[in-house]
């Protein structure tokens, strides 16, 4: 597919990020981002078995979210090709976060008119991390949100997000303890935001 009419000069590095559709292909490279993003960015908030949990049961790629159109990476083109350096999406289904793998999923589709999309699977590789990237993808997301017709955007942030979306103007809604299947909890936060 070809890239979205968004690009982000890295005023540090000189750099150009364009974001685009993922595709099926993008898997494998997606999943390294992932475990990147979570192993170097969630660290401070999540012990290593909270980590190791979720990455087996919650976070990965939703296939689902690809298929529909509605997941992008954020890349990073040179001479010696493209480097994808975040990820992140929306979604009209009823599933609020997790990857394939996740076993609480329900992909029955939303009403706009009565509820939320859902943000999805944002992460950034942390080489890479407080860039504009996550910003970026984000805005796209809430433009083509928009454009389906919802009016609120819901997601289940991370600890590590948390300032994240806060500064993007959502609000916290209640706290949710994540089970993952070694015996461990994951901490997230329900939040909330209404498009203008």
């Amino acid at each position: 597919m070809a890239a979205l009419d968004v690009v982000c000069d890295d005023l540090v590095t000189k750099m150009t990020f364009s974001v685009r559709r993922a595709t099926i292909d993008d898997i494998p490279r997606l999943g390294k981002v992932i475990e990147a993003s979570v192993r170097g960015l969630q660290a401070e908030d999540y012990s290593a078995a909270q980590i190791d949990g979720a990455l087996r049961s919650v976070y990965g790629v939703d296939s689902q979210l690809i298929v529909d159109g509605t997941y992008f990476v954020a890349e990073q083109t040179s001479g010696k090709g493209s480097l994808i350096v975040g990820c992140g999406g929306w979604s009209k289904r009823r599933t609020l976060y997790g990857g394939d793998q996740y076993a609480g999923r329900e992909d029955s589709l939303l009403d706009p008119t009565r509820e939320g999309a859902k943000i999805r699977g944002f992460f950034v590789h942390p080489k890479w991390a407080r860039r504009g990237i996550g910003g970026l993808i984000l805005q796209v997301c809430e433009d083509a949100a928009r454009t389906a017709g919802f009016t609120r955007l819901e997601l289940g942030a991370t600890l590590s997000g948390i300032a994240f979306y806060l500064a993007k103007g959502y609000v916290e809604v209640e706290n949710e303890a994540v089970p993952l299947g070694n015996g461990e909890t994951l901490p997230i936060v329900k939040m909330a935001k209404l498009l203008e």
